[in-house]
């Protein structure tokens, strides 16, 4: 585990976020999306680094192999976004999910926030297991804040109090 760092996004990290994400949600979980339809992924800076919100990579031998995002949605609640792990080191035996999800509530401690919203699709088996060991709880689609930024695939929803 210690050949991984988590640390924040830079924009030089832009086309190698792309590169993790892109396949991960297509050629494995077979969902029709592009670059293009996540405009998010382009203005990481302006999108998730603005306010109480941050971007993280996970990098093992100087490649991003993990991502993760928190949104500043307002009233001091975020919605966590776009983590994704490549399949080459998920797992604990890594830990990289974990790391990186640490870092993500560490953040959220230390600026005051009191819930991370999520929102995933019903085909992500094992992100929701994972979501609800680490303390998230599934709500209806009703009990979100009217800032969260929904997506078109996103049919399952959690909450995480902070704190």
């Amino acid at each position: 585990m210690a050949d991984i760092e988590i640390r924040p996004f830079m924009p030089d990290d832009a086309d190698a976020v792309l590169s993790v994400i892109l396949p991960i949600q297509r050629e494995e979980f077979g969902i029709d999306i592009t670059a293009d339809a996540q405009p998010d992924l382009r203005v990481i800076p302006d999108f998730y680094q603005s306010g109480k919100g941050q971007f993280w990579v996970a990098v093992k031998d100087g490649a991003i192999v993990g991502t993760v995002g928190l949104k500043d949605i307002g009233n001091d609640q975020a919605a966590l976004r776009k983590m994704f792990v490549s399949a080459e080191v998920r797992g604990r035996e890594h830990g990289v999910a974990a790391r990186l999800l640490d870092r993500l509530f560490a953040h959220a401690r230390d600026g005051g926030l009191t819930d991370i919203f999520l929102g995933t699709t019903d085909k992500f088996v094992a992100a929701h297991r994972f979501y609800e060991k680490n303390g998230f709880t599934e709500i209806a689609k009703s009990a979100l804040p009217r800032s969260f930024p929904l997506m078109a695939v996103d049919s399952k929803f959690y909450r995480y109090k902070v704190g």
